[in-house]
């Protein structure tokens, strides 16, 4: 018991230390800088203008199909490169695992492609 407390006793430390040292940092922005609203402050300032419409409006089912799509790509991307780089070290089994996983991909695409999320009207 007394081995397990001095391995990870280090690690107790850092989080009451950097706890407490947010927890102050938090109260002294809060006490020392003035807490006023003014006009500008609660204006509208993403694009300038004040909105239109509600914010929790439907979106158009094809902003979720480009999101899918660029998580398609991102994945797709991400484990291609390094197994690019390790193509001729690895056994057949990481080659053709890596097929599997681009023919899913590739499914995926097709299924963009099919409810025509590449299309914008």
């Amino acid at each position: 018991m007394k081995l397990i407390f001095t391995e990870y006793s280090i690690i107790l430390i850092f989080l009451v230390i950097s706890f407490i040292l947010s927890v102050a940092i938090f109260s002294l922005s809060y006490f020392l800088i003035p807490q006023k609203a003014d006009q500008e402050k609660v204006s509208a300032y993403e694009c300038g203008f004040n909105p239109f419409d509600d914010a929790r409006a439907t979106f158009d089912v094809r902003f979720y199909l480009v999101a899918i799509l660029f998580l398609i790509f991102d994945l797709e991307i991400s484990f291609l490169f390094p197994w690019s780089l390790v193509l001729g070290n690895i056994p057949l089994f990481g080659f053709w695992s890596m097929i599997i996983f681009l023919f899913i991909l590739t499914i995926g695409f097709i299924y963009e492609w099919y409810k025509g999320a590449l299309e914008w009207e």
